[in-house]
């Protein structure tokens, strides 16, 4: 007897907890469900459930809508593009001052190295009178327009933590992109092709995806790379046999599949598998377009230096990232790593600048003759710069962390303006210096994006690009 009652008490017992882990939905799926869905919560407004790259709100009206940004890979030198430095020429093979180096970590030679001169002389470009390397003649044709950081510094002393650093705010992997945050926080206007698009020239980058990658964002919101010949994504083409009536059919059948499941479980990523099935179809037809370049007039190629419309080249994806903003891609990323120049400084240097000066002024001046600089912010910048002191024999530069040079264009920073100063070695900032993060959170100002505001939940923790650190450079703000 009082064994049977135990036994209808412990199936009492057994059913109540049935059908509270059932009905109240705190079950393991429930919980994971509930989690994922909190993480899906924007700081600013509530994701669209029909499409999660719809545009958005920002915090405050921001200056600029899109940007387009120039990342030269491999550390540029500023000494021999943006900071002139007489008085490094005049110590030219003679020992740094002792007191200089400090606490100095450099990341190959030894720091008690000669001095070693610009390689180019500078002159001043401009009514603004900004002093600019010889080996720039185009970018100074468009120095009124630019607002140049010469004080910027970073934590990290190589490429690949460097990359990752300046790129999403922290030097581990696993972080979202500034591209990545920017697409979460304002969307895309572009429904037919990704609000975050990458392309390359030169080669790939030290930091690899993540210079792109949207982390722990949902995987929408990640760079999309373009690739430089046939599909500018992989299998986009159909296979032969293959209709669109066939195409559509299938994919209509794995939206209501996918849709049936969101509704279930709540996982965001489902959220993004459907908007990428429908993005790769809209691509079949919006990216073949993009990518032809006939439409374009010959003066246009000229400006750009376009010399092969077919060939991939830095100049192709500068004119390429204009018709992606006109088409109303959000975020533009060109990586062109080639300027680790350790050794044969003087040559790779100018090739360089060679590849690269034309066609970057020619994206910003093609932008104002379109009337669209004034809403987009072009960048131009590398992970870090080069040392005052010499390397690889009397033609060469290591890593230098401490201070190099960035420069803006477009809506809401000053136009024909050098921000910062770095000391007469050209080894600290001295003046207004710069960190990553202060940059960060002023490239989101100016989008109307509050850095602070802009957060995300991930495994218990609110996150942002600048994490927990930086200012607003309001000396570059017009």
């Amino acid at each position: 007897m009082n064994l049977n009652r135990e036994l209808r008490e412990q199936a009492a017992t057994f059913l109540r907890r049935r059908w509270f882990l059932k009905e109240c939905g705190v079950g393991l799926a429930g919980i994971a469900a509930a989690g994922l869905a909190g993480n899906a919560v924007h700081a600013n407004v509530q994701e669209p459930r029909t499409d999660p790259l719809a545009p958005k709100e920002p915090h405050f009206p921001g200056k600029v809508k899109r940007v387009i940004y120039l990342f030269h890979a491999g550390a540029p030198s500023q000494l021999e593009l943006y900071d002139p430095k007489p008085g490094l020429t005049e110590r030219n093979g003679q020992l740094p001052p002792a007191e200089l180096l400090e606490g100095y970590r450099a990341a190959f030679i030894n720091p008690n190295s000669a001095l070693l001169g610009p390689k180019y002389k500078f002159q001043p470009a401009g009514e603004c009178g900004m002093e600019l390397s010889e080996i720039l003649p185009h970018t100074a044709n468009i120095a009124d327009e630019m607002c140049l950081i010469r004080s910027l510094h970073t934590d990290a002393v190589n490429h690949a933590p460097g990359q990752i650093m300046m790129n999403t705010g922290s030097q581990q992997f696993g972080r979202p992109s500034f591209g990545a945050w920017t697409l979460y926080g304002l969307g895309s206007e572009s429904a037919d092709l990704p609000g975050f698009v990458v392309l390359t020239s030169a080669k790939g980058t030290s930091g690899g995806a993540s210079n792109y990658g949207c982390g722990f964002l949902p995987t929408m919101y990640g760079g999309i790379p373009f690739r430089n010949s046939g599909d500018p994504v992989l299998y986009l083409s159909n296979p032969a046999g293959f209709d669109d009536a066939a195409q559509r059919a299938s994919l209509d059948a794995l939206h209501r599949l996918n849709d049936q499941l969101l509704d279930s479980v709540g996982d965001p990523e489902i959220a993004s598998r459907i908007q990428s099935y429908e993005m790769a179809y809209r691509l079949q037809s919006s990216a073949p377009e993009l990518m032809d370049l006939s439409s374009e007039t010959p003066e246009t190629l000229e400006m750009y230096g376009v010399k092969n419309p077919a060939e991939s080249t830095y100049s192709r994806n500068c004119l390429l990232a204009r018709r992606l903003i006109e088409r109303g891609v959000r975020f533009v990323q060109l990586f062109h790593e080639a300027w680790d120049q350790h050794g044969n400084l003087t040559a790779a240097v100018k090739q360089n600048a060679t590849d690269t000066d034309q066609a970057s002024a020619a994206l910003v001046m093609d932008l104002k003759r379109r009337g669209l600089l004034e809403d987009t912010l072009v960048i131009w910048g590398g992970e870090f710069g080069r040392t005052p002191m010499v390397q690889g024999g009397n033609d060469g530069r290591d890593h230098h962390n401490r201070c190099y040079s960035v420069w803006l264009a477009g809506g809401g920073v000053k136009k024909g303006h050098v921000h910062g100063q770095t000391d007469d070695f050209g080894f600290n900032a001295v003046v207004d210096p710069v960190h990553v993060h202060d940059l960060n959170a002023t490239l989101l100002h100016l989008l109307g994006l509050d850095h602070l505001k802009l957060t995300y939940r991930f495994q218990g923790r609110d996150y942002r690009l600048t994490d927990i650190h930086g200012e607003l450079v309001n000396g570059i703000l017009s």
